[in-house]
């Protein structure tokens, strides 16, 4: 223990350690010292960076930070054609979702300590998100906003199962804003990586950037749709990967990917750009990535005779990613996670499946390691 506590600092550091959401009042009865000197020790512990404020988070611990949607996710599913202007016979599912949750709950189940940042509203849907996913992430730092809806997905799917009409409520993410940032910047410092989706707005992106440069934090950006490419930051030096698909390249350089020469010029292009590493994926085409050390590889999908729902392929593709990258594995090794995470979960009816672990993670990695990938 250090030396510059006090006896009531260091007995309320090791409370702290043991129970990380212990209240001030359990403090002052189990210490049996009153809440005024319970105070004043917090105060001194986050000066002296040994928490880090709210939750009381340790200054020892460093978790992916995500940062972006979370949000509940509708799907009607249409048993007949679908008729306008009146009343069509429907099954329908909810789950919960959003690219910068689905992310945290991958990595989560991983064993991953996880922290997400976000924005919600005080409603009967964020209370669903939450008992859904605070086994598997730290919630304490989803910011509520009165007067606001927590996000929601809701899709329309004709008896075929493609989509007719989707509509997206996403105006909350609105107020993840660099100032909401800055309230946090002390859990960010200690981030072991941020990952942020661009349901953020772009001032939002643009001081990640700033200040995971400044601090020296692996940023991680995942596109959500083609008309938010334009809130990638004007420069991606500090991007250490950007995760993004074919059409959302194809909005954001201008130009048409319909060939293998054409993917990976457009992978050279965002090299170009200062992107450190950068995957195009192209569905059940497969992956062209490019790495920090020049080369770009080109990685086919993994057959997948039944395909049960795609909902949830892309964010488990970053997971795996992201995962096995933190793991230090080899480039050949992180790219084959991501395509094997997103293969087993489109083999799911779950966004994220249910039977995800770091052991199972294992186990699904051996059976494809000897499957060849490039």
């Amino acid at each position: 223990m250090a030396n510059d506590l006090t006896r009531n600092e260091k007995l309320v550091l090791e409370m702290v350690r043991a129970n990380p959401f212990i209240s001030q009042e359990e403090l002052s009865e189990l210490m049996g010292i009153p809440m005024t000197s319970i105070t004043g020790s917090i105060s001194e512990l986050i000066k002296k960076d040994y928490v880090l404020g709210k939750a009381f988070v340790l200054n020892e611990t460093s978790p992916i930070i995500c940062i972006g949607g979370a949000n509940v996710d509708r799907k009607f599913y249409a048993k007949e054609e679908i008729t306008n202007e009146t009343s069509n016979p429907v099954k329908s599912s909810t789950s919960v979702g959003g690219v910068a949750r689905n992310i945290a709950e991958n990595l989560g189940r991983l064993g991953e300590e996880v922290l997400l940042l976000s924005a919600r509203g005080n409603d009967s849907e964020w209370d669903m998100i939450y008992e859904l996913s605070s086994p598997f992430m730290n919630l304490e730092h989803v910011t509520p906003f009165e007067n606001s809806s927590t996000g929601s997905y809701t899709a329309v799917l004709d008896k075929n199962g493609d989509l007719t009409v989707a509509l997206a409520d996403m105006d909350i993410y609105e107020s993840i804003t660099p100032e909401l940032l800055i309230k946090n910047s002390n859990l960010l410092r200690k981030a072991k990586c941020i990952v942020v989706d661009l349901n953020c707005p772009g001032e939002t992106i643009d001081f990640l950037s700033g200040f995971t440069s400044k601090y020296h934090i692996p940023l991680i950006v995942i596109p959500v749709s083609g008309p938010k490419m334009n809130r990638l930051p004007k420069n991606l030096n500090a991007l250490s990967w950007l995760i993004v698909n074919r059409d959302e390249t194809e909005t954001y350089m201008d130009m048409k990917i319909d060939d293998e020469r054409d993917w990976k010029e457009a992978v050279k292009k965002w090299l170009e750009l200062g992107v450190k590493n950068v995957i195009i994926t192209n569905g059940s085409k497969g992956v062209m990535a490019g790495f920090e050390n020049g080369e770009i590889r080109y990685y086919p999908a993994i057959k997948t005779p039944t395909v049960v729902d795609v909902t949830g392929a892309g964010d488990s593709f970053c997971s795996g990613v992201v995962y096995s990258w933190l793991q230090k594995k080899d480039l050949d090794y992180i790219i084959k996670s991501g395509l094997v995470n997103a293969h087993k979960t489109i083999m799911s009816k779950y966004t994220v499946r249910q039977e995800l672990s770091q052991q199972q993670f294992n186990l699904d990695m051996e059976e494809f390691q000897n499957e060849t990938v490039y």
